[in-house]
Formats: structure tokens, sequence, C-alpha cells
């Protein structure tokens, strides 16, 4: 059964990757997509990413009101939490050029 399991998650994140790839047809500036594809990454590590900065995001808004200025920490749990094998520095470039995340990455592209 094991032998079906994973030819079942590699057929997903196949269809996952060829979903992208679709887009990133029509737009080749979906960066953050291409750097996906080129990790190998899943749907599901890409949603856990997704929520990672949506939950740095409100951190980064809360240490804001407080008057905070300089968000390294929020940089350095970026980094021990991003999926395995990305290099924080492209995910931030391209995260920045696809706009997402914005407010989050532009502060993160401070720390680099």
């Amino acid at each position: 059964m094991k032998e079906n399991d994973e030819l079942l998650y590699r057929i997903n994140l196949l269809e996952y990757h060829q979903r992208l790839l679709l887009k990133l047809l029509s737009d080749p500036t979906l960066d953050f997509y291409r750097l996906v594809i080129e990790n190998g990454l899943s749907e599901q590590e890409v949603c856990d990413f997704f929520q990672l900065c949506v939950k740095l995001t409100e951190s980064m808004e809360e240490q804001k009101a407080e008057g905070f200025i300089n968000f390294q920490p929020l940089y350095n749990e970026l980094s021990r939490f991003s999926p395995a094998g990305l290099d924080v520095k492209k995910v931030v470039q391209s995260c920045l050029r696809q706009h997402l995340f914005e407010p989050l990455f532009t502060e993160m592209n401070k720390c680099l």
C-alpha cells in the first residue's frame, strides 16, 4: 500500500505543479510559483507557508502598533519555519515580485 500512497502523492504534486505552470504561462512574473515548482513543494507545504505569512503579518502589525521598527525576530521565524530547501532571500524577493504579503515582505527585505 505504501507504493500506492507514494504514487498518489506524486500524481497530486504533478497536478499542482501543472496548475501553477498554467498560471505562469499567462503571467511569467509569478516568481514565487516558479520557486515552488523548482523546489518541488507540495500544495500543503505552500498552504502551510501562506499560513505562516498570515501569522507573521499579524505579529508585525501588532508590533508596529506597539512602536517596533526592527523585525529581525520575524525574519528569523520566517527562516526557521519556511519549507526546507528554500533560500529565504529568494522567497522574500519572489513574494515581493508576485505581490504576495507585500507589507510583510517589504519589511523582511530590509532584514536581508
